[in-house]
């Protein structure tokens, strides 16, 4: 079993996630200590009250809110009653046994796990101090817990890491299938929770592979000058389609200040993984003898790795961005080196088209000079008997003069007829 233990400043934001995920389904309360009402039926504004009334009892303590996960392993085969029994132990066995706490059973990852709500604000207005708990109590309760109920010992920092990492599959969105607002909120919290992005357009660089995109709107819109921000879903065209959803009305509330707040730490996650992606790039480059950009982006895709050319309202390709889904990463290819640049890529593109279409070129070049009045096939047919090479040196040679130069000659030859006449 893996402990974890979050402290925060609010209270209504650590429930306002748990009960949005009981909304959509993907959470269930199977338990409410010291609230003197069956779970059944505690309402969601008996919770808060319970809680509020504890945490105005001390103004001065800022961090009032805790969030716990108790995470099992997959293994662990638990019934809801069984997780209760863990839920009371921890809670027991942290000093936390007293106070009202509720206690959530989650369905939305592939291990069995709960999550419990709690303030460390007591009946009298003192605090519990829950400063570095989890070195001090968490870990040894934890032990005790694993023995006590026969779980699976975790294996420290190891399990820890991969439930971190691997949360269960995030799914596309296709609207209409649920409402707008759950579906957004499937996708944009475990987005926002598990990749690292360090700036809203590396976000929707993520987002888009889902159908949601996060927007401030206009520049000269009041919305992006409140710097605010809504979620929409995308069809399959790439165009939002239904109603949009206020940022600060999903559980956790991902704002723009709150998803700012994550760009210099992010950073810092990436920054190992950088190197292994410059490396499955440079691997596809060296397999592959003409890299067209489909074949490049299919390469890609194949590893699990989304490519997505940024445009101008013009339609001019002016970056690149390389979204990772196996270390949960995003890159700008800049941010790579100058060799995995839009610019780099474009050029690579070009020169193995080149190669691969020069009869079609040769075509359209006979095409355009025949419409400039020129019958270059005729032409070279007559200076290309016996002269082996000489039909495709005169192809180019002809094909680099601009129409304006071929029309130029064209008037001088019906000039100088003219004046025989």
């Amino acid at each position: 079993m893996v402990a974890r233990i979050l402290s925060g400043y609010s209270i209504r934001g650590v429930l306002d996630y748990n009960e949005t995920k009981v909304e959509t389904g993907d959470a269930k309360l199977i338990m409410a200590n010291r609230f003197a009402v069956e779970v059944e039926k505690l309402g969601l504004k008996h919770k808060i009250a319970r809680f509020e009334r504890l945490t105005k009892l001390n103004g001065r303590a800022k961090r009032n809110a805790l969030h716990i996960m108790l995470n099992l392993d997959r293994s662990d085969k638990v019934s809801a009653d069984k997780l209760v029994d863990i839920a009371v132990a921890y809670m027991d066995g942290i000093g936390f046994g007293e106070q009202p706490y509720l206690v959530y059973q989650h369905h939305d990852v592939s291990h069995p796990h709960v999550h419990i709500v709690c303030t460390n604000i007591m009946a009298d207005g003192s605090r519990i101090d829950f400063h570095n708990i989890g070195k001090s109590l968490s870990e040894s309760v934890r032990k005790k817990i694993e023995a006590e109920f026969a779980l699976t010992p975790s294996q420290g920092r190891e399990l820890e890491k991969e439930l971190e990492i691997n949360p269960a599959g995030i799914k596309p969105v296709t609207y209409g299938k649920k409402p707008t607002k759950q579906s957004i909120y499937n996708v944009v919290i475990p987005v926002v929770r598990s990749y690292a992005f360090a700036s809203l357009a590396e976000l929707n660089a993520v987002l888009k592979s889902f159908n949601i995109i996060a927007d401030r709107g206009r520049e000269d819109s009041i919305m992006f000058q409140r710097r605010g921000l809504v979620y929409s879903i995308l069809d399959n065209k790439g165009k939002r389609i239904g109603i949009p959803i206020k940022a600060s009305a999903l559980a956790s509330r991902p704002t723009l200040h709150r998803l700012e707040e994550k760009f210099p730490r992010n950073l810092l996650k990436k920054k190992n993984c950088k190197g292994p992606l410059r490396d499955l790039i440079t691997e596809i480059i060296d397999q592959n003898k003409q890299v067209t950009k489909e074949r490049f982006a299919s390469e890609l895709r194949n590893r699990n790795v989304d490519l997505l050319f940024r445009r101008s309202e013009s339609g001019q390709i002016y970056g690149v961005t390389f979204v990772d889904h196996n270390t949960r990463t995003v890159f700008n290819g800049s941010d790579l080196g100058k060799a995995y640049s839009a610019k780099a890529l474009l050029e690579m593109f070009s020169e193995h088209s080149l190669l691969s279409e020069k009869p079609p070129l040769i075509n359209s070049i006979s095409s355009r000079s025949d419409r400039n009045g020129l019958n270059i096939n005729s032409e070279l047919k007559n200076k290309s008997e016996g002269k082996g090479n000489l039909l495709l040196e005169t192809l180019f040679e002809q094909a680099s003069a601009e129409p304006s130069t071929i029309v130029l000659v064209k008037k001088r030859k019906k000039q100088q007829s003219q004046s025989i006449r």
